[in-house]
C-alpha cells in the first residue's frame, strides 16, 4: 500500500479527535434533554474521527504523500504563528482587540489587502461576533484591560 495524502490527513483527524475526547473526558456531557459542557466538544471530537476515518479509508484516491508540493509550508508557518500569537494575548487584551488584532494582520500580511479596508473590516466583524456572544447567546467573553 503506497502512503497517501489522505491517509495522512485522515490519520491525523483521528488523532486529533482522540485527543479531544481525552482531554475533554473530565467535563459532564449530561444528557440529550439538559447537555453539560463536554456536550459539544463530545459531538465535535466523534464527527472528526467519522470523517478521518472516511478520509483515510478513501485515500487511495488522493496524490501520493511524496509528490506533495510543499511551496504553502511559510504560508501554514506564517497563519499558525499569528493564531498562536493571538491565542497567547486573548485572555491579556479581551476578545474585541486580539480579534481585531489577528484578523488586521491575517488580512494584512497574509492576503496583502488594503490596511485601512482591513481594519474596518475586521472591526465589523468582530463587534457584530462580539454582540452575538454577549447579548444574543449570552455568553460573557474576556474583556480587555479598558473593561469592554
Amino acid at each position: 500500500m503506497q502512503l497517501r495524502a489522505d491517509h495522512v490527513a485522515g490519520a491525523a483527524f483521528v488523532v486529533f479527535g482522540a485527543a479531544i475526547i481525552a482531554l475533554s473526558g473530565d467535563l459532564p456531557v449530561g444528557r440529550l434533554s439538559m447537555p453539560g459542557s463536554g456536550f459539544l466538544p463530545m459531538i465535535v471530537a466523534t464527527l472528526t474521527i467519522i470523517f478521518g476515518l472516511t478520509l483515510f479509508l478513501r485515500g487511495q484516491e488522493s496524490a501520493p504523500f511524496s509528490e506533495l508540493d510543499w511551496d504553502d509550508g511559510k504560508h501554514a508557518i506564517i497563519v499558525t504563528l499569528i493564531t498562536a500569537v493571538a491565542i497567547a494575548l486573548y485572555t491579556v487584551l479581551g476578545f474585541i482587540i486580539t480579534m481585531v488584532l489577528m484578523m488586521v494582520a491575517l488580512l494584512i500580511v497574509i492576503e496583502r489587502r488594503n490596511p485601512v479596508y482591513a481594519a474596518g473590516y475586521s472591526l465589523a466583524v468582530v463587534l457584530c461576533t462580539y454582540a452575538a456572544f454577549e447579548w444574543l447567546l449570552k455568553t460573557p467573553l474576556p474583556s480587555s484591560p479598558l473593561s469592554y
